[in-house]
């Protein structure tokens, strides 16, 4: 076994499942909280989650960070985007800028945006980019495999060095985020690859495709998976062969916040195709990620229950970079502080309905919302 595929071994024996112990003791809390029982109500399986995850009572993200990936798809050169593949740098250039609308929603959420040039096709300088580049981008998927499973490995591995220099530094909540011309297309053959759903079904508008290119974009990925034939008991197999390197670098990010013990935020269509591969790597993966939102590519709802994850928000979004991730940011506060701030009823003074109130202790706090005191 090469060096590379025995780190990232290691990385894999690391994923143990959320400690159940601590998940309960942070329940029970909540349920004594001057609520209705659930009536907070998926705001209290998120924290719970969140409890698990971290093995904390009471968690707490000081520090957060944004991953975004980014790496070109030689597919493009079959028209399969209305956007030209030189907009990928360019795009680079804007989210190092702090223009994008991932750090415009970053900054409100108090999230650090971390730009990582995984395999960009261009030689790109700045100061604050992480330059990781695997190769200039992959190959063309619909003429043979998209890059070496050698390649593949150590594009994951960088998601993977990214993530533990963030811990190092006290992050303990990452987001997933993007960025590449084509990568809707490599998304939409890894589903297919790993689900068997039909290309024609996994496929959206992407950049803004009209019908006519949708269709085009479906025959694309269906004469990769028949030029490639990847493997789908083999995870690493398909993501060589049709994925991307800023798939794989994520798939690095989510397989390394689960060693850590850290809850990592799926953002969009291309965050939940890592997601997908890295489930097939870890099963136990999935109890460390949390939906953000549903995007409006097509085939991002489906690949969702595939995972069994339920997202957080639906907007209608299919913009990628982690804007949905971060957004969710602000719903994984909400329900922390909920924990953190809250009063009890015993704290409080309130009766928890165990015991007949009084007419003084009725009017303390009234009945309200779904649920009655």
């Amino acid at each position: 076994m090469k060096k590379e595929e025995q780190v990232l071994e290691q990385v894999l024996n690391k994923i143990a499942a959320p400690d159940s112990k601590i998940a309960a003791e942070t329940s029970a809390h909540v349920d004594i909280l001057t609520k209705p029982p659930g009536s907070l109500g998926k705001l209290e399986e998120l924290v719970i989650r969140l409890a698990g995850i971290t093995g904390q009572t009471r968690p707490c993200f000081d520090r957060r960070a944004v991953v975004v990936m980014a790496a070109d798809h030689g597919v493009v050169a079959e028209g399969i985007s209305a956007f030209p593949a030189e907009v990928t740098p360019q795009m680079v250039m804007n989210f190092l800028a702090g223009g994008a609308a991932v750090n415009v929603l970053a900054r409100h959420a108090r999230a650090e945006v971390i730009c990582v040039d995984i395999g960009v096709n261009a030689d790109l300088e700045h100061a604050n980019l992480l330059s990781r580049n695997i190769r200039k981008g992959t190959a063309n998927m619909a003429q043979g495999a998209a890059m070496t499973r050698d390649e593949a490995i150590r594009a994951i591995l960088v998601g993977v060095d990214v993530v533990a220099a963030e811990v190092a530094k006290g992050t303990g909540l990452f987001v997933t985020g993007e960025m590449g011309i084509g990568n809707t297309t490599a998304s939409a053959a890894v589903m297919s690859a790993l689900t068997g759903v039909a290309p024609v079904a996994a496929v959206g508008r992407g950049t803004g495709l009209d019908d006519a290119g949708v269709l085009r974009k479906a025959a694309v990925i269906s004469q990769a998976l028949s030029v490639n034939t990847p493997d789908p008991e083999d995870a690493l197999d398909v993501l060589c062969k049709v994925g991307g390197l800023e798939i794989a670098g994520l798939t690095g990010v989510i397989l390394a916040a689960a060693a850590h013990r850290c809850p990592v935020v799926v953002d969009g269509f291309i965050s939940t195709a890592a997601a997908l591969i890295a489930r097939k790597l870890a099963p136990l993966s999935t109890a460390y990620m949390i939906a953000s939102h549903t995007s409006h590519e097509n085939g991002h709802a489906a690949l969702l229950r595939e995972l069994d994850l339920k997202p957080m928000l639906d907007l209608d979004m299919r913009l990628g970079e982690g804007t949905g991730g971060v957004l969710s940011l602000h719903l994984i506060d909400a329900a922390c502080l909920i924990l953190n701030e809250m009063a009890t009823f015993a704290s409080a003074g309130v009766s928890d309905g165990t015991n007949q109130p009084s007419d003084s202790d009725s009017k303390v706090l009234p009945a309200q919302g779904d649920g009655s005191r």
